[in-house]
């Protein structure tokens, strides 16, 4: 069983900043990617960014410039520094990662809670 716990979310002023962890941990091989993800009620959950286990990064247009996701693969822990926060981007954040179990080296994807983000302008 693999989990991922997340931290870092709660409440900020336009402008401010956050920084969110995820880390997993459980019965894993390797983690292929991790990223963060978030939603808002009544519309669809968006990618933020994520970050293969080389370093290869990927952000939503929308963050590009003030996110910046980073990971300690010894820790199996992924970061996303945020700064320069606006109220669009207040929303549940959910990490999410792709991992190979052990058990015939399978992959599976797993998700955190969530954790929210309220940014007031």
């Amino acid at each position: 069983q693999v989990q991922l716990l997340e931290s870092g979310g709660g409440s900020v002023q336009a402008g401010g900043s956050l920084r969110l962890s995820c880390s997993a941990s459980g019965n894993i091989f390797r983690i292929n990617v991790m990223g963060w993800y978030r939603q808002v009620p009544g519309k669809q959950r968006e990618l933020v960014a994520r970050i293969t286990n080389s370093g290869n990064t990927d952000y939503a247009d929308s963050v590009k410039g003030r996110f910046t996701i980073s990971r300690d693969n010894d820790k199996n822990t992924a970061y996303l520094q945020m700064h320069n926060l606006k109220p669009e981007d207040t929303a549940v954040y959910t990490c999410n990662a792709d991992i190979t179990i052990p058990t015939f080296q399978e992959v599976h994807d797993f998700w955190g809670q969530g954790t929210q983000v309220t940014v007031s302008s």
